[in-house]
C-alpha cells in the first residue's frame, strides 16, 4: 500500500486528508509540524509527502529541501498564498507540485496521482527481485537464463508489483497505473492478467510470486536485489 505523509499544524487539514486518501486506498500518517515530519521519515520513508509551507517549529520549505538533501521521494507543497513567487520558492525548495488552500480533495487526489506516475516513470530502468529482472526500457524480463516474452499489459503489471516486492497494491491502484484512471472495464480484466502471469512465472521457474491479498489486492513476494 501507497504511504503518504501529511504534514500540517491545521489539525482540519489533516483530517480531511486523512480520511479522503484512506477511504481511496492510500495509508496516510500525519504529522503536526516539520519537525515531526522529519522523525517519521527517519524511521519508515514514505512515498509522498504532503507538506505545509507554514507550520511552527519547521517551516514547509525548510521540510522540503532536507528531504530534498538526504531523501529521494516526491513533495506535493500546501499553502494559503498563490503569488507567483511563493510558488517559485516552492519550487526552488525541491517540491514537484503545489496546492494552493482552500482546496478541493479530489483536485488533491488528481495531483498525487499525477505525481506518483510520473515519480514511477524516473526511477530505476533495472529492478530485480530474486532471479528475475526487469528492464523497462527494452520491456525485456530475464529469469535466470531464460527471456520471458510479455504482453505489454502484462509487463507493466508486472513492473508495477515488483517495483515494491512484499508491498500490497490495491486492485484500484494497479488498474489506475496500468489502463489508466479512465479505464472503463471491470476488475476482471486485471484478474485475467494476474492470472496469466502467475503461469508464465511458473513455466520459467521463477523464484518470485504474485499473491492475492484479499479483499484488498495483489502483492509479489520476492526480495529486492
Amino acid at each position: 500500500m501507497v504511504v503518504i505523509l501529511a504534514v500540517d499544524d491545521d489539525v482540519h487539514t489533516l483530517d480531511l486528508i486523512s480520511i479522503y486518501l484512506s477511504q481511496t486506498g492510500y495509508q496516510v500518517i500525519k504529522a503536526t509540524n516539520g519537525k515531526e515530519g522529519l522523525s517519521f521519515i527517519e524511521k519508515d520513508i514514505p512515498d509522498l509527502a504532503i507538506v505545509d509551507v507554514m507550520m511552527p517549529e519547521m517551516d514547509g520549505l525548510t521540510l522540503t529541501k532536507l528531504i530534498r538533501q538526504h531523501y529521494d521521494f516526491p513533495v506535493l507543497l500546501l499553502t494559503a498564498k498563490g503569488q507567483l513567487e511563493d510558488k517559485e520558492k516552492g519550487y526552488l525548495a525541491g517540491s514537484d507540485d503545489y496546492l494552493v488552500k482552500p482546496f478541493e480533495p479530489k483536485e488533491l487526489l488528481f495531483r498525487i496521482r499525477a505525481i506518483l506516475r510520473r515519480y514511477d516513470k524516473t526511477s530505476d530502468a533495472n529492478i530485480q527481485v530474486g532471479n528475475m529482472l526487469i528492464n523497462r526500457k527494452s520491456f525485456d524480463v530475464q529469469i535466470g537464463e531464460k527471456l520471458l516474452v510479455l504482453p505489454l499489459k502484462e509487463f507493466e503489471l508486472l513492473s508495477k508489483l515488483a517495483s515494491k516486492p512484499n508491498q500490497v497494491f490495491t486492485r484500484e491502484q494497479l488498474i489506475e497505473a496500468v489502463w489508466g484512471i479512465d479505464f472503463e472495464g471491470d476488475e476482471q480484466t486485471l484478474s485475467v492478467h494476474i492470472k496469466r502471469i502467475r503461469e508464465r512465472l511458473l513455466k520459467i521457474k521463477a523464484d518470485v510470486q504474485i499473491l492475492t491479498v484479499r479483499g484488498i489486492g495483489y502483492k509479489l513476494e520476492g526480495t529486492r536485489v
